[in-house]
């Protein structure tokens, strides 16, 4: 199955509810939400009290991506906040493992996120521990940034492993997904596609995530 997330990074944050229910309506099932501190990311975004009015405004699954230095400080809140989805930097966490289990206690979903200078195998340890793992496929901290080739690679690797090690966690991407590249992420093993352009730039978010849904839905069926 294919989620489709839009990030409300790229969003019109004036319009918020009405362009989230848009892209619902164009068959999006999950809401990505980037939590960016300025510190671990040359970026500032939003905090808990988005998050809360978002939760209100819709009952999709509401995936923080948080790229913030010492995410274990504010786990606790954006869950409560409505964060029903909660995935960590691998690059920001000295204690994965345990920054992981604290994910789970509080009752959420827990992700894990590589940048595109990461290797996967950093993640040996912990892939029995994640329901997904966030592959960057930019640098984070924009939206709107070019799709790196090389994260395909990683996709391949991470759907490899799942298959040897008999674990469950999906594969989630984040960047640059669009029309030109949404087929090959599918193709590459991803599950969960993050789009905020392709969704939000310009036009109409319920067709645009028709448009993305279809395409990803032929890929499905030339997966390699």
């Amino acid at each position: 199955m294919i989620d489709l997330a839009p990030s409300i990074l790229s969003a019109d944050f004036a319009h918020l509810a009405d362009q989230v229910r848009s892209a619902a309506e164009g068959g999006a099932t999950v809401i990505h939400v980037d939590i960016m501190d300025g510190h671990f990311v040359p970026n500032l975004t939003i905090g808990p009290p988005v998050v809360k009015s978002l939760r209100k405004a819709t009952d999709l699954p509401l995936d923080c991506h948080l790229m913030i230095e010492n995410p274990d400080d504010f786990i606790p809140i954006f869950i409560e906040a409505g964060a029903d989805w909660v995935s960590v930097h691998q690059e920001a966490c000295r204690h994965l493992n345990r920054t992981l289990h604290h994910i789970r206690e509080h009752g959420a979903q827990v992700g894990v996120v590589l940048n595109p200078a990461t290797p996967v195998d950093t993640l040996e340890e912990v892939l029995d521990l994640v329901d997904y793992v966030l592959v960057m496929s930019v640098n984070p901290g924009f939206g709107g940034q070019k799709f790196i080739p090389g994260s395909l690679h990683k996709m391949r690797q991470l759907r490899e492993i799942r298959v040897v090690r008999n674990l469950n966690y999906r594969i989630e991407v984040d960047g640059g997904v669009a029309l030109d590249t949404v087929g090959d992420v599918v193709r590459a093993g991803a599950e969960i596609l993050v789009a905020g352009n392709a969704v939000f730039g310009q036009g109409d978010p319920k067709v645009n995530a028709q448009m993305l849904l279809k395409a990803a839905a032929e890929a499905t069926l030339q997966k390699v």
